[in-house]
């Protein structure tokens, strides 16, 4: 038995049926062909975006992201309600994405969380950042008559990039403030390419000139510098350069870390350990002196209505109303603090004071 049949037709052997073969596969190559553009049409038409796979889309436009607005304050022991002041009037006057980096060392923290949380302030958006006083050992030369001006957080602000990573650019304000205006203003002040900072410069304001006369204040190098000494004769900065105040500043935390800011200040407070280059009975800041060594000349201007400063110089000059009013931001720099007594120009300040849940701190006044 043959088990391997023959086909009815033998294609090979006829001439007719091969050409009936080739159309065939022609119709079937044909066919084939018209599926394949279908199906790329089909995919085309109904393809999935890539924006959309796996991921959520944003639908805000780029006006509607709000940008968020690192903020750094101090809460030091002592003082903790100067800080609640200054977060209550910040939050109170803008509708800005405002984030508080509240540093503190690991004794104070418990408390200055436990007031914000049982506040009004609950409201805001705020990360508390424990500051090592140990990163200063060594570098800061003690000095009797201001030991408020040698405490640890006074010198927060050398280390900015160590505490707030993940921003381009940060505000740093003294505890000792309050802000009239809305925040966003001061952080949309504008730092030439190659500056790591904006300040305020202490001879910028003519409202001030009568203020620093009157109470004999320092605004220029030869305040904070000892210019006896060899090594800031070397720097070639005259003595009659205007200083500034580094109670409010705006930071570039790429250029600062680019720079190595951090480091220069830290070689300075070495060096002043070792040749006593500056001390608080000149111009009665310790933190001051080694940054305006290590900024001169390369540093941006804050608009001066966003630091008007000296409040707390003199517990009996003041301010006209009508300048107060205008100003942006107000800095009860120097002795007289306005949760202490004497000071002035406290009703500006205490609007903004939160009281204490804890009864911990408290107010000083005639009356009290």
């Amino acid at each position: 038995m043959d088990f391997c049949t023959k086909s009815d037709t033998d294609y090979s052997s006829h001439p007719t049926g091969h050409m009936a073969l080739l159309k065939k596969i022609n119709q079937i190559l044909l066919l084939l062909l018209v599926l394949t553009v279908c199906a790329i049409l089909y995919n085309k038409v109904h393809q999935v975006p890539s924006a959309l796979k796996n991921e959520t889309v944003d639908l805000e436009s780029p006006e509607e992201m709000e940008e968020e607005i690192p903020v750094v304050i101090c809460a030091a022991a002592g003082r903790m309600g100067a800080a609640v002041a200054a977060i209550s009037s910040i939050y109170s006057n803008t509708e800005a994405n405002v984030l508080f980096y509240i540093v503190g060392l690991k004794t104070t923290i418990p408390h200055i969380r436990k007031w914000i949380e049982n506040s009004k302030l609950k409201e805001i958006k705020f990360k508390v950042v424990e500051f090592n006083p140990m990163v200063l050992k060594g570098k800061i030369r003690q000095d009797a008559s201001r030991p408020e001006l040698l405490q640890p957080l006074n010198f927060v602000r050398f280390y900015l990039p160590l505490l707030i990573q993940k921003h381009e650019k940060v505000i740093y304000l003294d505890d000792d403030i309050i802000v009239q205006g809305d925040i966003q203003e001061l952080y949309d002040t504008k730092l030439a390419p190659g500056h790591a900072a904006a300040f305020s410069d202490d001879c910028d304001l003519p409202s001030t000139h009568e203020m620093v006369r009157s109470v004999g204040m320092q605004n220029t190098y030869m305040g904070f510098l000892d210019y006896r000494k060899q090594a800031i004769r070397d720097l070639g900065i005259s003595p009659s350069t205007c200083s500034f105040n580094p109670g409010v500043i705006v930071a570039n935390m790429t250029e600062w870390k680019h720079q190595r800011i951090t480091k220069q200040l830290e070689k300075w407070m070495q060096r002043n350990v070792e040749e006593n280059l500056y001390s608080s009975t000149l111009g009665g800041g310790v933190a001051t002196s080694p940054m305006l060594i290590v900024f001169h000349g390369k540093y941006s201007t804050i608009n001066p209505m966003w630091h008007v400063r000296h409040l707390g110089w003199s517990p009996d000059t003041r301010y006209s109303e009508h300048f107060l009013q205008e100003a942006k931001l107000l800095h009860w720099n120097g002795r007289y603090k306005p949760w202490d007594y004497p000071s002035v120009h406290t009703d500006l300040w205490e609007s903004w004071f939160i009281p204490d849940p804890s009864g911990k701190f408290k107010l000083t006044r005639p009356d009290s």
